[in-house]
């Protein structure tokens, strides 16, 4: 295969560029559909890519162990992929994704409550400089004023904190089972979690709208491939500089299709946040302290 012969950090920039390209489309779509609809609909189109995925690549059956780490992980993927569409309807795009680097700090927080490794005092003061950055995001849109929406940033936080509890739950399967069962449980869960909450919401999807969704299935099933071909490779702490150009891809997006220009305060409290998971990270030594991708 021809990313084999890429050195992983760009495999895993180019896992990212498909991932927030699915972001982009499903900030296109999101204007149409209530929330939960929109969730469903990616995961039921997802849960077709990866179980054709699936019977094509034929992987060992998971073990009883990998079906219940991959059902909870299923669960709290659910409410990570809820919090951050939503967030993704409400917040310009490179805003909302800036908001999921927080991902790593909460990791490093649950890594030392629920894992028991050691926090060191780097680790402190780099969650210290992430909050901060996401407090100069958060009052620099000024709470009551027009540009600031307080749910959708809410969730966007959300995300991140839900993302990192579902990470550390992977921490235990990563390297036992076939990447593709991982993403199949990915997609599946999550779908028959959102089939009942999405029947109430429910919206007619409009023809055009429904090939736009076979498309998401496919970058979001290709991107967390991709990703984990990276993360095979190489380790995390290895790869956390391509995480970052999520937002440089979420910013050209946002540009182009969408007419968002991030202000200063995006890029001011992404610099923070970025230099905090650095700091987080010195001291930590344990690969799969850093994020995997920031988006659902």
């Amino acid at each position: 295969m021809m990313l084999d012969r890429l050195h992983p950090v760009f495999v895993a920039i180019i896992g990212i560029g498909i991932l927030c390209t699915m972001d982009a489309l499903l900030k296109h779509v999101g204007t149409h559909y209530p929330t939960f609809q929109l969730v469903f609909l990616r995961f039921l189109f997802g849960s077709m890519a990866a179980l054709a995925f699936w019977f094509a690549l034929r992987p060992p059956r998971p073990s009883r162990e990998a079906i219940r780490i991959n059902l909870m992980r299923g669960c709290v993927g659910a409410m990570t992929a809820t919090t951050f569409f939503y967030s993704l309807q409400t917040l310009p795009l490179a805003e909302a994704i800036a908001f999921s680097f927080l991902s790593p700090l909460f990791l490093a927080l649950f890594g030392g409550l629920i894992l028991g490794e050691s926090i060191g005092r780097n680790t402190m003061i780099g969650l210290a400089i992430g909050f901060l950055g996401m407090i100069v995001m958060v009052l620099s849109k000024g709470a009551g004023t027009a540009g600031f929406h307080l749910l959708g940033t809410l969730s966007a936080i959300a995300s991140a904190i839900f993302y990192a509890l579902s990470l550390t739950l992977l921490r235990q399967r990563a390297r036992q089972d076939a990447l593709i069962t991982i993403v199949a449980f990915q997609n599946i869960v999550p779908a028959f979690i959102l089939a009942i909450p999405a029947a109430f919401v429910w919206a007619s999807p409009r023809p055009a709208d429904l090939a736009v969704f076979a498309v998401i299935a496919l970058l979001g099933v290709g991107g967390h491939y991709t990703m984990g071909m990276a993360f095979r490779r190489e380790e995390a702490n290895k790869l956390a500089v391509a995480e970052y150009s999520a937002l440089l891809y979420a910013a050209t997006f946002g540009f182009v299709f969408f007419g968002e220009v991030p202000g200063w305060s995006t890029f001011s409290g992404t610099v923070l946040i970025v230099l905090g998971t650095a700091l987080a990270m010195r001291r930590r030594g344990n690969p799969a302290a850093s994020p995997v991708d920031p988006a659902p």
